[in-house]
């Protein structure tokens, strides 16, 4: 079920999310396991071939030192499979703007509380109570959290203080100094309360502190510089803002 979330900042700028329902983040899961599937069968194949290629010779290998090669061989393969199925989700959503593949296909992202962007200390939290979700019932411990938590939270989204929500909506709720504001229309790039909300932070940001300037600047760059050319996206957060 589809939820919305409004995250208010200290200078009065009002974020809307909407929350990504279980449907939609139960398919972008699927996405990213086929895509992790695929290439742990390639890498099998890959190895396959590469052992298939190795001419039997004479073995130089003592007992006790072939029990430590297949020790060392079997520690490899449990990394690698390790990085692959949960690393990878860490990786995605620290570097990719809270998107997996997965993920970006449904038009979902992770983000912290708050609505900042998620950073390696959530991903990793998060992502680590994913093996523990995963043990127990193929993420059905995760399903009935979702189901029973006010903003669409599993386990860990809970642990890391994170949400996922959709790409597509960003708007601000109605209020009396909204209410004023003149209509605007949308744009290539930004709908028309996207638009809004960015002229509202670039007519205030003389009046925030530079950190907080900093912050807002990011949050709301991270929200559409995935639409913008290439040259755009290479901008700095307050620049690219202005540009659009």
């Amino acid at each position: 079920m589809d939820r919305n979330l409004d995250v208010r900042t200290p200078e009065s700028i009002v974020f809307s999310y909407e929350l990504a329902g279980l449907g939609s983040r139960f398919l972008a899961l699927v996405l990213d396991i086929l895509l992790q599937a695929g290439v742990f069968l390639a890498l099998v194949f890959g190895l396959g071939l590469a052992a298939a290629r190795i001419v039997p010779g004479r073995n130089v290998l003592s007992p006790d030192v072939e029990k430590i090669a297949g020790a060392v061989a079997i520690a490899l393969v449990v990394i690698v499979v390790f990085l692959l199925f949960f690393g990878y989700f860490i990786v995605f959503e620290t570097f990719w703007n809270g998107q997996t593949p997965g993920k970006r296909a449904l038009g979902i992202r992770v983000v912290r509380d708050g609505g900042y962007p998620v950073d390696f200390g959530a991903a990793l939290v998060r992502n680590l109570i994913r093996v523990g979700e995963l043990a127990f019932g193929f993420y059905a411990m995760s399903a009935v959290s979702m189901l029973v938590s006010a903003e669409n939270k599993r386990l860990g989204d809970i642990a890391a203080g994170t949400i996922v929500v959709r790409d597509a909506r960003l708007a601000i709720p109605k209020s009396s100094t909204a209410q004023s504001e003149p209509h605007y229309e949308a744009t290539r790039y930004l709908s028309g309360e996207e638009r809004a909300l960015v002229r509202r932070f670039l007519e205030r940001r003389q009046t925030l502190s530079s950190q907080r300037r900093r912050v807002l600047a990011a949050q709301l760059a991270s929200r559409v510089r995935d639409r913008v050319p290439p040259e755009l996206q290479r901008m700095e957060d307050e620049m690219l803002l202005e540009r659009l």
